[in-house]
């Protein structure tokens, strides 16, 4: 088997790898993040999850290693949402997803000797509508603060999603099933390392 390596400091990615049973270094990386202008959102998660994946190969000493890079960006009516810079930005993003629909991109890109092949992952999540004062209490939590759109659905942000359609894991931060496939194209399905220890699940 082949080293794995999430280039990512993300505890939320690293816990969705976990689900997959998988056995994995943590590599963070630092990129500039910056949209060029006018770039599409499904373009530049791709681009930014390739760049994660391709720094971290470069820190790899194992040039057998596989790396994972991902990037997550909240879409709404075509612009992108970012992490807020503070609680005000925050609550500006929570205001104008509440009560409607907006759009959760994902990518995952994985990078090895074979090359680096990519997916993006589209959700469609509804919010229901919010009152200020959840808006300023959520925000007074800090956990929208480190967020694409200010909110992470896997914490007290989940309280506000009315609908998903599409890829939960997605929207956490890594849609585990264009991983499961990434890896297996690379030849190395996750399925092959499911009870090798003679754990029992459930």
């Amino acid at each position: 088997m082949r080293p794995i390596i999430l280039a990512s400091a993300s505890p939320r990615r690293a816990d969705l790898l976990r689900q997959l049973g998988l056995t994995f270094s943590v590599f963070p990386v630092d990129i500039d993040e910056r949209p060029t202008p006018n770039e599409a959102a499904a373009h530049y998660v791709e681009r930014l999850a390739r760049e994660k994946a391709f720094a971290g190969l470069k820190l790899a000493v194992d040039p057998k290693s596989l790396v994972i890079g991902s990037d997550t960006s909240v879409v709404r009516d075509g612009d992108i949402l970012g992490k807020p810079d503070g609680k005000e930005q925050a609550a500006e993003m929570l205001a104008s997803l509440s009560g409607r629909s907006h759009k959760v991109m994902t990518a995952v890109a994985l990078a090895g000797e074979h090359g680096c092949f990519a997916r993006v992952s589209t959700t469609e999540v509804r919010f229901r509508a919010l009152s200020e004062s959840e808006i300023r209490a959520y925000c007074d939590t800090g956990e929208p603060m480190d967020k694409a759109g200010a909110y992470g659905i896997q914490g007290r942000g989940g309280a506000f999603v009315s609908g998903l359609w599409g890829s939960y894991s997605a929207v956490v931060g890594l849609p585990l099933d264009d991983v499961a496939a990434l890896l297996a194209e690379a030849g190395q399905p996750v399925w092959m390392v499911w009870n090798q220890s003679g754990e029992k699940l459930g």
